[in-house]
């Protein structure tokens, strides 16, 4: 059975991106030019901080050195995380999604953005905020309704601490 690049090199590494107490979300081996780069994106449910990926870095370079999963040319190795604006394609994605606006396109058209208020095995309570003045309404949407779901960037946006302290 053959396997792509990708697929050899997520079994390889893996079990390493999780020793570290992080998940292995991407893997990518593009060619820029005459380079070729390789992109591992990790995450965890607390986030992963420069120090946490400054090591998954180096513990994963040391790994392809040692295995030569990369072959005798050279290439780039640029590890990160998904980003602000990330797609939420597993279940784990939607519980560190929890109170972020989502923008769903759902599986029988259409467009719906919402927060995400909880997750749990079957779908997602939301919250759909009032336009014009209304009151914002919760809905429940299961997995099966969601095409696509991206996290949307708020920059006007209190967090829960800043809406404790004025309430204080």
């Amino acid at each position: 059975m053959s396997t792509t690049q990708s697929e050899r090199l997520r079994e390889l590494l893996e079990p390493l991106v999780t020793s570290q107490g992080l998940d292995l979300e991407e893997i990518a081996v593009d060619s820029v030019g005459r380079k070729r780069v390789l992109r591992v994106v990790v995450d965890s449910d607390t986030g992963a901080d420069l120090d946490a990926i400054a090591d998954v870095s180096r513990a994963l370079s040391a790994k392809l050195d040692e295995t030569n999963a990369m072959g005798e040319d050279a290439y780039d190795l640029e590890v990160g995380t998904p980003g602000a604006e990330r797609p939420l394609t597993e279940h784990r994605h939607f519980v560190r999604a929890v109170d972020r606006l989502v923008k769903f396109q759902l599986a029988e058209g259409g467009e719906l953005v919402a927060r995400i208020l909880a997750v749990d095995d079957e779908g997602l309570d939301v919250e759909v905020p009032g336009v014009k003045g209304r009151k914002a309404t919760g809905r429940r949407i299961a997995f099966p309704e969601i095409a696509k779901a991206r996290v949307q960037v708020e920059f006007n946006r209190k967090d829960k601490k800043d809406k404790e302290e004025e309430e204080a």
